[in-house]
C-alpha cells in the first residue's frame, strides 16, 4: 500500500526519515533498575511527565552519578504518537554524559534537530512540536527529583494553558528558543491556546493570570533588548577578556563537541582557562567512556582541538588533566 493511501500524502512527507526510524527502532527505550544502577554506582532517577490534553506520557530513566551529578545511562517509557516516541528517544540519548544541570539545557530545538535529515527541513510539523516540549519538561522534572527541589525552583512553572498544562516559563522558553512572532505560532508548537482559548488574550470565559499576547509582547521585547546589548559586546574572539572567551569556548563545547563525544558514551569538562604567551590554553577533564580511552591524547584530543580553531581561533590549546 502506498503512502498516499495511509496518508494525506503532504503531511506524510512533513516527518523525517529519522523520527520514523526512532519511532519504529528506538535506541534508548526501556527501563533501569535499581540493581542496574547500583552496579554503576549511581543513583537511580525516574521521572513521569504528561499531557492530558492529548494522551501522551514520557517516564525517563537516569542513573546518575552521585560524586560528578552526570549522567551515565537513560532509557525511557513513552505512551503516545510515534513523534513523542521520537522525540524521547533522542532526548534520552542527548543527555547522556551531561551533568543534570546540562542536561537542563536541553531544548525542544535541539530535539528537533536532531531529528532532521538536513539542517534546511524540519523533521515533524509545527502542530507536533509539543511532543519535543514534553520531552524538554520531562528534564526538568527528572532534575527536579534528583535534586530534591521543587520543580518550580527549576523554571517558572506559573500555569497559562490548563488545558494544555503549559506553563509560564515553557512558554517563554518555547518563544525564545524558536523565535516565535505569533500567538498562532505558541499554539502550534506547545498547545497551549488549542482548546478552550481563554489563555489566548482578555475576553475570553474566564479570566486569566497571563494571556498569550501578553507573553509574546513581553518575551519579544526582551529579545531585542538583548539582542542589543549583544550587539555592543566583541564578536572578534582576540577582542573578548577571558570570561567572554570561556563562555565562547563552552558554546562551541556545547554545540560541536560535547554531542559527539555523548553519542559513544563520554564526554569532558573545561577544568580551567589561562592566557599564556599569546595562547589561550584551556585544560580539561574527560569524563565517560572517553576518560582512559586511548584516542583521548590523540585523535578526540586533536578533534577538540581543530573544532576550536574552525570556530574561534588557532592560537587556542587543549590541555588533558
Amino acid at each position: 500500500m502506498a503512502k498516499n493511501d495511509l496518508i494525506g500524502g503532504s503531511l506524510w512527507e512533513q516527518y523525517s526519515a529519522k523520527v520514523s526510524e526512532r519511532m519504529n527502532d528506538p535506541r534508548y527505550r526501556g527501563e533501569i533498575s535499581e540493581a542496574e544502577a547500583k552496579a554503576l554506582g549511581a543513583k537511580l532517577v525516574v521521572a513521569d511527565w504528561g499531557a492530558e490534553s492529548c494522551g501522551d506520557a514520557v517516564r525517563l530513566y537516569w542513573a546518575v552519578d552521585p560524586k560528578t551529578d552526570r549522567i551515565l545511562l537513560a532509557k525511557f517509557k513513552s505512551f503516545g504518537c510515534g513523534t513523542a516516541i521520537a522525540s524521547s528517544d533522542v532526548m534520552a540519548e542527548l543527555s547522556v554524559g551531561k551533568t543534570v544541570d546540562e542536561a537542563l539545557k536541553i531544548t525542544n530545538i535541539e530535539v528537533e534537530h536532531k531529528l532532521r535529515d538536513n539542517d534546511e527541513t524540519p523533521a515533524i510539523p509545527p502542530q507536533k512540536m509539543h511532543c519535543s516540549v514534553m520531552a524538554y519538561d520531562v528534564i526538568k522534572k527528572a532534575a527536579s527529583l534528583y535534586k530534591n527541589v521543587d520543580m518550580a525552583s527549576l523554571a517558572e512553572e506559573e500555569i497559562v494553558c490548563e488545558c494544555a498544562r503549559v506553563s509560564l516559563r515553557t512558554i517563554k522558553d518555547v518563544i525564545r528558543i524558536n523565535d516565535l512572532k505569533t500567538v498562532e505560532e505558541i499554539t502550534q508548537y506547545t498547545k497551549a491556546g488549542a482548546f478552550c482559548k481563554s489563555c489566548l488574550r482578555p475576553g475570553g470565559h474566564e479570566k486569566r493570570n497571563f494571556y498569550l499576547v501578553d507573553i509574546l509582547r513581553d518575551t519579544r521585547a526582551e529579545m531585542e533588548k538583548e539582542k542589543i546589548s549583544a550587539l555592543a559586546e566583541p564578536r572578534d574572539f582576540e577582542a573578548m577578556n577571558l570570561i567572554q572567551k570561556h563562555r565562547a569556548i563552552e558554546n562551541v563545547l556545547d554545540e560541536k563537541i560535547r554531542p559527539a563525544l555523548a553519542a559513544d558514551g563520554g564526554s569532558m569538562e573545561v577544568v580551567d582557562i589561562r592566557e599564556a604567551d599569546g595562547a589561550i590554553i584551556v585544560y580539561i577533564r574527560y569524563l565517560g567512556a572517553c576518560k582512559g580511552c586511548i584516542s583521548s591524547t590523540k585523535g578526540t584530543l586533536q578533534f577538540i582541538e581543530n573544532m576550536l580553531h574552525k570556530e574561534l581561533a588557532q592560537n587556542i590549546k587543549v590541555l588533558p588533566v
